[in-house]
């Protein structure tokens, strides 16, 4: 959560800055790597499921699918808004530099940025569910499905 309210931070207050671009490129640096780092924690925390490690990847990429494709686009996002910020305002501080694709972007990173935080503190929360790190009716009602599913498959495909 601390990495959330950094880059809620930088978001808020990263162009107050913008006077000083080596400042704010470092912020930014730290900014995208904070968003990568989160990524990964996710996906650790998802890898210490039990669910993962009976082999239920496809339960979990189900349930976590939005926080995982918005976090690559975010990253995204972020990384391009970054770099095209920097590359503007790098020799020009004291102008006002916004182009139409940048206001575009500028609010399209915005806009991720909000579900981002919403899709992270979800899954944040939805990891904290017990009935993800032991053995469950639940768990074995998918389990089932899933099993009965493939042998379905197999007895169609002979």
């Amino acid at each position: 959560m601390s990495l959330l309210c950094f880059d809620l931070f930088v978001n808020s207050c990263g162009e107050l800055i913008r006077y000083e671009p080596a400042n704010q490129l470092m912020l930014f640096i730290v900014q995208d790597i904070s968003i990568l780092l989160n990524l990964i924690i996710i996906l650790l925390m998802l890898f210490n499921t039990y669910v993962f490690q009976v082999g239920l990847v496809s339960v979990l990429l189900e349930r976590f699918r939005a926080l995982l494709m918005l976090s690559v686009l975010y990253l995204t996002f972020s990384i391009t808004l970054h770099c095209w910020l920097m590359n503007l305002r790098w020799f020009n501080t004291n102008t006002y530099i916004w182009t139409d694709g940048l206001q575009v972007l500028f609010m399209l990173h915005r806009t991720a940025s909000v579900l981002y935080y919403y899709f992270y503190k979800r899954t944040a929360e939805c990891l904290g569910d017990p009935r993800l790190y032991e053995d469950s009716p639940w768990l074995q009602d998918i389990f089932t499905r899933v099993r009965h599913q493939g042998s379905f498959l197999n007895s169609q495909q002979h």
